[in-house]
């Protein structure tokens, strides 16, 4: 719920970034509007340079982590489902860069209730549309836990010209809108839904069709800050009921067609229309482990590396199988080796694997992937030396999996096997890890082996983590002065056990 104050507000008129109200267009036209997405936490970078590359435009990252925001034309919507580095996406209605808060709650709150009759809804209205319709004829996977909702019948109302966009698609559109599911316990920011009044409303025209379906909808909250002297809840609750009086939709928790966002980060309000019913992490993985990693931060984590074509990509620790699974369909002309010491979390990759081979040939695409699983042991690895290019995993924080004291035996000796199995000059390494302090002392002792390019923070379901990018330096393996000294220890260690022996067949 909190971060870091950014200051006050000060008084005066709003500060708007999207004049879109000047500019609505009617149904047909091609119009641009904004679309925010979220990220990964310490992606955003990554994710503005996908959407430079497949969508051809200057994104902009938020002060609000994890968010970024880019222009997109109506005609070319389609393209946003192309991004594989965003987590939802959401059509901008306005943008506030320094909203005027007031000092009371109350007046604050009625400020809220009152601005939802006072924005440019009718553009995002109109993508919304489209984004529906666009994905019911292209099939888009919402993930395995989407249940399909029945309609009900109930009375409609005419409402404010804006809403008349939805008439032609409640009915239709409904019938294929499945639920979103529950929302994670480990986000950062605290998500409220607004609990507005529900009864059904009532026409105020004879006109009104009565067999027509009431739009339901519901709001979410999500607020970063401490400047605040309201809550989410309270801030969802009274935007929705300025929502529901003005569009006279319904408010719906689970069954609802519309989601609107009320996006507020210290002085910073973006309130815009969900286009995703579901996170988009969630796309590759059916069988789930303590620790399986988001699609989406898999996906960041193989760009960093920049994969190129027959490059041999190692997950030594690959749990779940999510970064090898996200490599060999988005980046598939790299051949991916998915390994672990657990007999339970190979089964579950190769699960995941054929869950994937089963979608794709029920499309009529090819089955096949390149990839492979093995069960090993990560400080023996069965593969030749020099033979690989990249190395890409998620160590263990030493929380659910393993622990920080055996982290201090276990991360050198990883990372001295992954540098004998790395090509030398060329081979690279993304990993992530919780456990910095223990990560920053290995590798302090690899100078020879291993050389740090980069380092990008993240949030890991509320855990402060790190990927940490390295380069195999051109040090030749057994022979780096890292090598001689771990010789040096254990020629040490033997003597030692050796004296030790000798010492007890005199006392026998």
């Amino acid at each position: 719920m909190s971060s870091q104050e950014e200051g006050d507000a000060e008084p005066g008129s709003c500060t708007s970034a999207s004049s879109s109200s000047e500019n609505d267009a009617p149904i047909g036209d091609v119009i641009t509007v904004t679309i925010g997405a979220t990220v990964p936490t310490g992606f955003e970078q990554t994710a503005a340079e996908e959407v430079k590359e497949k969508i051809g435009v200057e994104a902009i990252i938020s002060k609000d982590r994890g968010r970024i925001y880019f222009p997109i034309a109506s005609d070319k919507l389609f393209q946003v489902h192309l991004l594989k580095s965003v987590d939802n996406l959401f059509v901008v209605v306005e943008e506030y860069h320094d909203y005027p808060f007031k000092e009371s709650k109350e007046e604050t709150l009625l400020e809220l209730q009152e601005l939802a009759s006072n924005l440019p809804w009718t553009n995002a209205l109109q993508i919304w549309k489209l984004n529906r319709t666009f994905k019911k004829k292209k099939g888009f996977r919402k993930g395995g836990n989407g249940t399909k909702v029945k309609p009900t019948s109930s009375e409609a109302t005419d409402v404010a010209s804006v809403a008349s966009l939805l008439v032609g698609c409640s009915v239709a559109d409904v019938e294929q809108q499945e639920l979103p599911p529950a929302g994670s316990a480990a986000e950062s920011q605290t998500k409220a839904e607004v609990t507005a009044n529900t009864e059904d409303s009532t026409p105020d025209s004879e006109e009104a069709e009565p067999k027509t379906k009431v739009t339901k909808f519901r709001v979410t909250c999500n607020r970063a800050g401490v400047i605040h002297s309201f809550t989410s809840n309270d801030a969802a609750r009274d935007f929705g009921g300025g929502v529901q009086e003005f569009f006279q939709w319904k408010a719906d928790m689970t069954k609802f067609d519309i989601e609107v966002l009320l996006n507020i980060h210290n002085v910073e309000v973006v309130i815009g229309i969900a286009l995703t019913e579901e996170s988009l992490h969630r796309r590759n993985i059916s069988h789930f482990g303590p620790t399986t990693l988001r699609s989406t931060l898999c996906y960041g984590m193989l760009r960093l590396c920049s994969p190129q074509a027959s490059d041999i990509i190692l997950d030594p620790m690959c749990g779940t199988g999510a970064i090898p699974l996200e490599g060999a369909i988005e980046f598939n002309k790299s051949f991916y080796i998915a390994g672990d010491n657990n007999d339970m979390a190979v089964t579950r990759t190769v699960n995941n694997i054929y869950h994937i081979q089963k979608r794709r040939a029920a499309k009529g695409s090819a089955p096949g992937m390149p990839i492979d699983t093995v069960q090993w042991d990560l400080c023996n690895l069965p593969m030749r030396t020099g033979s690989v290019d990249i190395i890409i995993t998620d160590m263990p924080f030493g929380k659910r999996m393993g622990s920080r004291k055996k982290n201090w035996d276990l991360y050198p000796s990883c990372l001295r096997e992954m540098a004998r199995v790395s090509t030398p000059g060329t081979g690279k390494a993304a990993l992530l890890t919780q456990d910095k302090k223990c990560f920053t002392k290995a590798i302090s002792r690899m100078g020879g082996l291993w050389r740090r390019l980069h380092t990008v923070w993240v949030n890991v379901g509320g855990l402060h983590a790190a990927v940490y990018l390295l380069k195999r330096t051109t040090g030749v393996f057994g022979q780096t002065p890292e090598d001689v000294y771990e010789s040096r220890g254990t020629v040490k260690a033997e003597g030692e056990e050796k004296g030790e022996e000798k010492g007890d067949e005199k006392l026998s």
